[in-house]
């Protein structure tokens, strides 16, 4: 408690201006240390010996007040002042304050302290906690070359200029949670507990150049105003980012983490550069208002929900970060070097593009404007299973998901808590998905979408009975005219069905010859010429299968396929099946020229 209320110490006998001061009586004596007259100050100080606990809280200070206290704690030799345990809350001091060399036995308290000016601690061990929450600083606050073997307390701080903490070790968590201050600088530290910086207001830069942090790290709500770097950094667990307002970052790492870096429900105002090697990205509803170019390496990246306004990379980076010297950053616990996107369920994606990223697992179903997302590089996504029965293309997972519950065995299970989708939902995502290549040109690319979505038409329990027969004969025929395999198979059996008609019932046994029959009257002749029916065969089988037949029949079926009549004398058997041939083996002809153009075409 400040201000009025009193305070839960023996409180200063002191008057000014008619208001009590809220230092704490020294001993026996009526005053604090500040009012205490010379001659009872000289004896106080006279009957400390170093080790001992100091309670001064609410007691206003100097420097000069400050190094008197600390004289008599002081080994002559080393001329470090040892202190067992010092309570310095609500103090108030003039000017800046400095501790020097001082060996704290338990825990050093500025809580809800005010300096006037800043706070330097230079080579101070604190064997408990050092905690400085809730106090104000008028001018920075620096920690060097200092250890506290307990936790390090900064909450709610209001730090005017810039806060250094360059502490060798934490021995427990370190909590900056609601602070406020400028720039802040944490080179070279090592947390072993929690690190806390949770609602922290940093107007400037924040780097971590060479820290350590033993266990996770948060920053849930915060607001940013320059630049994260982790030159060096060492991560054990993950980072938490959720609800973290950054204003002017430009650059967050190169960061290496083998847990989460989470920056759920964060907001990015400006435009920034992502780069992180970590087990998992998370940026579930995360906002950008501006550019963003996210290079990372081996994270699952999970993009559900997020608002982008501006256009987004994620980029995966086959090489390894290097520090500002030159050096290469080491990537410890991490092994699955694939950038792995597991969703963009829910983002508007006509500003989003991935590059060289692996989408095995990616959920698309309820992503808006899909066919304006851009995918560039190598984007991989997940094969059939092997076997015969499946022809061999990109599929989303999601489809995965579906035939895992029809057809079982080598199709990928959907996840726990994901929800599985039927045909009907899964064509329109083909199709967009298509048109997405389709439109940035890559008609190969964009063959495997279309199939996919005539895949999900053909099982799409609500559309009709006609329809789905007329996609089973597409697909048995020629795979959606994108299988020239399948087509030319279908062809040459056409085509061999055909000669053998020919050959068997479609020639006739013997070429007719035509025959004349004319009359004379007065030196003129006429004759009419007829052509004899052809005369259907007859005998075994066998005999009719002759070269000659064959021959004939080849090149009946030959010009039938480049729909063309040829000419030959052919039963009324014949004449029908080359009648049909002229129809069908065309089109299967069509087909197969059409699956190969869907592969080549640019």
């Amino acid at each position: 408690m400040t201000g009025t209320d009193a305070p839960a110490w023996p409180q200063c006998g002191h008057l000014d201006m008619g208001e009590r001061c809220r230092g704490r009586r020294v001993g026996s004596y009526t005053f604090c240390l500040a009012h205490l007259d010379s001659a009872e100050r000289a004896a106080h100080l006279a009957s400390l010996t170093p080790g001992a606990d100091l309670d001064h809280r609410g007691t206003p200070f100097t420097q000069s007040l400050l190094d008197e206290l600390l004289a008599p704690l002081r080994d002559p030799g080393s001329r470090r002042a040892r202190v067992g345990e010092a309570s310095f809350d609500e103090v108030r001091f003039t000017g800046d304050a400095e501790f020097e060399g001082i060996d704290f036995g338990g825990f050093c308290s500025f809580a809800s302290a005010v300096f006037g000016g800043g706070v330097y601690v230079r080579e101070v061990h604190a064997g408990g906690d050092f905690r400085l929450g809730a106090a104000q600083v008028a001018g920075d606050v620096w920690l060097d070359d200092t250890e506290v073997g307990g936790g390090a307390w900064f909450y709610e701080v209001r730090i005017k200029g810039t806060l250094r903490f360059c502490v060798h070790e934490v021995g427990r968590g370190a909590m900056f949670k609601g602070m406020t201050c400028g720039d802040a600088y944490f080179s070279g530290v090592r947390v072993c507990g929690v690190a806390s910086f949770d609602g922290a207001d940093i107007g400037g830069d924040m780097p971590f150049a060479e820290a350590h942090f033993a266990a996770e790290a948060t920053f849930d709500g915060a607001a940013v105003g320059g630049d994260l770097s982790f030159s060096g950094a060492r991560l054990e667990a993950g980072v938490g980012f959720r609800r973290a307002v950054f204003r002017r970052t430009a650059r967050i790492g190169p960061l290496v983490c083998p847990g989460t870096v989470d920056f759920s429900d964060a907001v990015f105002e400006a435009a920034v550069t992502l780069e992180a090697a970590a087990r998992e990205v998370r940026c579930r509803r995360t906002r950008w208002a501006s550019t963003a170019a996210l290079r990372l390496r081996y994270a699952g990246v999970n993009l559900s929900d997020a608002v982008v306004e501006f256009p987004v990379t994620v980029v995966g980076r086959p090489r390894p970060f290097f520090s500002p010297e030159g050096e290469v950053i080491a990537e410890p616990g991490l092994t699955d070097d694939r950038v792995r996107v597991t969703s963009v369920k829910g983002v508007d994606a006509a500003y989003l593009v991935l590059a060289d990223v692996d989408l095995t697992g990616c959920l698309f179903v309820e992503t808006v404007h899909l066919d304006q997302l851009r995918l560039e590089g190598r984007c991989i996504l997940s094969p059939p299973p092997v076997g015969l029965r499946w022809i061999r293309r990109r599929t989303l997972a999601e489809e995965h998901h579906w035939r895992a519950t029809r057809y079982g065995d080598g199709w990928m299970p959907a996840p726990p808590g994901v929800e599985t989708h039927e045909p009907a939902v899964l064509a329109p995502v083909y199709r967009q998905l298509r048109k997405a290549l389709e439109d940035g040109r890559n008609e190969p690319g964009a063959a495997d979408f279309y199939y996919g979505e005539m895949e999900m038409r053909r099982h799409d329990a609500t559309a009709s009975r006609g329809e789905r027969t007329l996609l089973r004969m597409y697909w048995a025929l020629s795979g959606y005219g994108l299988r020239a395999v399948r087509a030319l198979a279908w062809l040459v059996l056409a085509m061999t069905a055909t000669v053998l008609a020919m050959m068997l019932w479609g020639l006739p046994q013997a070429d007719p010859d035509p025959v004349s029959a004319g009359t004379t009257n007065d030196h003129r002749v006429a004759l009419t010429t007829r052509k004899p029916a052809p005369v259907n065969p007859e005998g075994p089988y066998t005999r009719r299968l002759s070269t000659a037949r064959f021959e004939k029949s080849v090149r009946v079926v030959v010009n039938s396929v480049i729909f063309r009549a040829s000419g030959q004398d052919l039963t009324t058997t014949g004449t029908y099946v080359e009648m049909t041939a002229r129809l069908v083996e065309p089109a299967l002809l069509g087909l197969a020229i059409l699956a190969v153009r869907s592969r080549v075409k640019r």
